[in-house]
């Protein structure tokens, strides 16, 4: 309709000689619209006169090509390194270089355009999950433990810790295999560095709990004697450990992308160095996107207390080897006892529980081998044969 009109008036005014104010009054336009029209059909025809687009030349904020190019090389840089490349990464690192950056929102548009994000309907939305996190750091540790494979397919496992509320990981330690004096090892390294938690939260695994076999690992007698609350999740529920299963996900995700380590030590380097990287590099979507480090050290932490505290027994935790007599040793007011526990089991490395005269004496892998309330007046003798 506009085209019509245009060509009317300047009908009206070059064929007819009508002059431009009555053309105008007579199309219900202005005079300097009318005018406007005859300029721009001398300068090109009819065509001149076609409707134009409103749309500026210029585009202030549009995305340059340049900085697009680069959000695709995050994106392939990110993905090849093994860890997170989505929008918010990407404009985490953005905002390192570039004083003025795209949103998110943008950089999801130009990733799902360039053909590297896909829509997922059936994925169920994040705010359909009741969640659950600490208030502080060091308000709880959630530990568990993944299995991976060395170069030649040896079989290893990693332990690790982290913190409930930052994401930081405060300990991971690679092992041939996963035995509950490993994990004790590893939370006083941890502890050593990080300060004491005030409760911990696990698995039902046979080296972090003995609750299901009437004991107690050395973690758990650990726990107890510095007032330090140690959780269980329910079985078959790993939703309940579910910041450390993710973390472990996103470990062997990067792990996946390095050529296979040839040894323990090699893997335990690659590991300490993506945890440098989780823990102060890459942004975590669920503390605002900062790094986890950033978050740990924003806040005041929490500490133990007695309520984690189980028994009032004096309780301790020894570690020994059986001796050739199928023996192990224990001190009791200054006076050494020697406990029977087969010679079957020489040379075997074991923990002994010790809660006031209740000791309990188990393999590294939790079990039993011998259970007995310690009596001063007794002379323990070995005992033979298995």
């Amino acid at each position: 309709m506009s085209m019509d009109i245009s060509r009317y008036a300047v009908d009206c005014v070059i064929l007819e000689g009508r002059s431009l104010r009555a053309v105008a009054k007579s199309v219900g336009r202005s005079k300097s619209w009318v005018a406007n029209q005859v300029t721009r059909f001398k300068s090109g025809g009819y065509d001149a006169l076609l409707p134009r687009s409103r749309a500026p030349l210029n585009h202030p904020i549009q995305t340059t090509p340049e900085l697009e190019e680069e959000i695709v090389r995050l994106r392939k840089l990110l993905t090849e390194l093994g860890t997170d490349g989505g929008a918010n990464t990407i404009l985490f690192h953005l905002r390192k270089t570039h004083t003025v950056v795209p949103s998110k929102a943008t950089i999801y548009r130009i990733l799902k355009r360039r053909g590297f994000v896909e829509d997922q309907p059936q994925k169920r939305p994040k705010n359909s999950w009741i969640r659950f996190e600490s208030a502080l750091p060091n308000e709880c540790w959630q530990s568990d433990m993944t299995h991976w494979n060395l170069a030649d397919g040896t079989k290893v496992e990693i332990i690790s810790f982290i913190d409930d509320y930052s994401r930081m990981v405060v300990g991971s330690q690679v092992v041939d295999v996963a035995r509950a004096p490993d994990v004790t090892a590893l939370f006083y390294r941890a502890a050593s560095r990080w300060g004491f938690p005030e409760s911990v939260l696990s698995d039902n695994g046979c080296i972090f709990t003995a609750a299901y076999r009437g004991g107690r690992t050395g973690l758990e007698t650990e726990l107890c004697n510095l007032g330090i609350v140690f959780k269980h999740g329910k079985p078959y529920h790993p939703q309940t450990q579910g910041k450390i299963e993710r973390f472990q996900k996103t470990l062997k995700r990067w792990l996946d992308k390095q050529p296979f380590a040839r040894s323990i030590a090699q893997l335990q380097f690659q590991v300490d160095w993506f945890i440098r990287y989780y823990n102060e590099e890459r942004p975590h979507s669920a503390r605002g996107m900062v790094t986890p480090r950033s978050a740990w050290d924003k806040l005041d932490k929490a500490f133990p207390s007695a309520k984690g505290v189980k028994t009032t027994a004096n309780t301790r935790v020894r570690h020994d080897v059986v001796d050739t007599t199928g023996s192990v040793s224990l001190r009791y007011s200054s006076k050494l006892y020697h406990i029977g526990i087969g010679r079957a089991h020489k040379g075997t490395r074991v923990i002994i529980l010790i809660a006031g005269l209740d000791v309990r004496v188990i393999s590294q892998n939790g079990e039993l081998l011998r259970h007995l309330t310690f009596d001063p007046t007794k002379s323990y003798q070995p005992i033979g044969g298995s």
